[in-house]
């Protein structure tokens, strides 16, 4: 895993016991999962509007937001970078349909 998610990860694990008043990290943890939810929904749509630019630097800029606020998210749920690394291991070099068809599969 990358050096800088790990930092990441274990930044946001720590804020998760901070002053709201003292992050912006706590403050959102102590506003609940709808705020984080919320600002994951913002971030996804200023990338998709930054791609439909053709700006790539707003680009960087907003998917940067875009992955912060999804391990924000992802630490809320007690879940780490490295959860969702195991999970793409897993899945390459596998058919994208196929993939699929054995989730959809497995819950039936």
């Amino acid at each position: 895993m990358s050096d800088i998610l790990k930092r990441l990860a274990i930044e946001l694990e720590s804020r998760k016991d901070a002053a709201p008043d003292s992050s912006y990290v706590a403050s959102l943890y102590r506003k609940g999962l709808d705020a984080i939810l919320k600002k994951v929904g913002e971030e996804a749509a200023e990338t998709v509007i930054a791609a439909k630019n053709d700006d790539t630097s707003q680009l960087i800029h907003e998917m940067a937001d875009l992955w912060f606020h999804c391990l924000v998210l992802l630490a809320h749920q007690g879940l780490g970078p490295q959860d969702i690394l195991t999970e793409l291991e897993r899945r390459f070099g596998v058919s994208g349909h196929d993939e699929k068809a054995s989730r959809n599969s497995a819950s039936e």
